[in-house]
């Protein structure tokens, strides 16, 4: 007993606390991991528009020059 108070309730307590510690942390990298999802899938709509403007502008020319 340390100041009155059980050591397994000064266990607890560091327990609880390395318990919210590693909840934090996983909470970053599931951001993380969010953030290079959202960031990959833009860059491939992106690439999508950027293909889909290409086709419309050689479509016009073709058919332009038709």
């Amino acid at each position: 007993m340390i100041i009155g108070i059980p050591w397994w309730v000064f266990m607890l307590v560091l327990l609880i606390f390395l318990c919210g510690y590693m909840a934090y942390r996983a909470m970053q990298a599931e951001r993380k991991l969010e953030d290079q999802f959202i960031e990959r899938e833009g860059r491939i709509y992106v690439e999508r528009m950027e293909q889909e403007r290409e086709n419309r502008k050689e479509q016009k020319e073709y058919h332009a020059s038709s």
